[in-house]
């Protein structure tokens, strides 16, 4: 079995509250849910000003991200950019949502893996801990019961250690092995959101600049959503300064590429 804790980035993106409600999404009632990392000077200081904005009209946010890390992380990184993380309920990670699964063992899915496996980590970035979750990290195929990806840059070691690797199969699942997705666009994650939140999917909006990851995610679970154009998609749309808009048909065409 394999289980995959992608680590997708998103890019720029706006809340605009006016939009929003003007596609009749209620003040007060629905959540955001996808993460940025907000690493563009000129983006940061509107999208502060826009978040406040939300949060003192009673609006709950919820950011998701296909980190393979803790959802402190995510937290973390926010205040270290200079966001409060007060105006967010809190995140949502795949790498939070696979400890907790592990962690707890109340889904059968997770209750069937036992407990040695491969696992596939970080190197540059830092090793993904397991500690707690009383796994056996093991080297090879033939003792594992499962196979934990969390990044594809080393082998986790039984030592704690990680030894660099210079690829990671991505046939896995072609090959008929199982798989379960811990992140966008799967369902659970949105879930887990919404859970967070206290929301229903009518009463949640979902904005993000991925197609594939956070529109198809967010249709999957029946969330309305918005895509943001100025993000991972920008070149494809033909978008090459900051502010530019996208026509409708770039963004149809696009949309039937990626099957969102």
């Amino acid at each position: 079995m394999y289980v995959e804790v992608s680590s997708q980035s998103c890019s720029c993106y706006f809340l605009l509250s006016t939009y929003l409600q003007s596609c009749g999404v209620r003040r007060g009632s629905w959540i955001i849910l996808e993460f940025y990392p907000m690493e563009n000077s000129h983006t940061l200081v509107p999208l502060l000003h826009v978040l406040e904005k939300l949060a003192a009209c009673g609006t709950k946010m919820v950011i998701i991200s296909n980190s393979s890390r803790r959802a402190s992380t995510t937290m973390e990184k926010l205040s270290s950019l200079g966001f409060n993380p007060s105006l967010f309920l809190g995140a949502i990670t795949s790498g939070e949502l696979t400890h907790q699964y592990l962690l707890r063992r109340d889904d059968p899915w997770f209750a069937a893996l036992g407990n040695s496996c491969i696992h596939m980590t970080w190197s540059d970035r830092g090793a993904i801990s397991l500690e707690g979750l009383g796994l056996q990290v093991v080297e090879n195929v033939e003792e594992a019961q499962f196979v934990l990806a969390h990044g594809t840059e080393a082998l986790g070691l039984p030592s704690g250690d990680a030894l660099p690797m210079r690829t990671l199969a991505t046939t896995y699942e072609k090959l008929g092995g199982e798989v379960k997705w811990m992140g966008k666009p799967g369902e659970i994650i949105y879930k887990s959101a919404m859970a967070m939140a206290g929301v229903e999917a009518s009463d949640s909006f979902a904005v993000g600049d991925s197609l594939h990851h956070d529109i198809k995610g967010a249709n999957i679970a029946g969330i309305s959503s918005a895509l943001t154009t100025g993000g991972i998609h920008a070149t494809e749309l033909g978008l090459t300064a900051f502010g530019e808009a996208a026509s409708e048909s770039s963004v149809r065409s696009l949309d039937g590429k990626y099957e969102a």
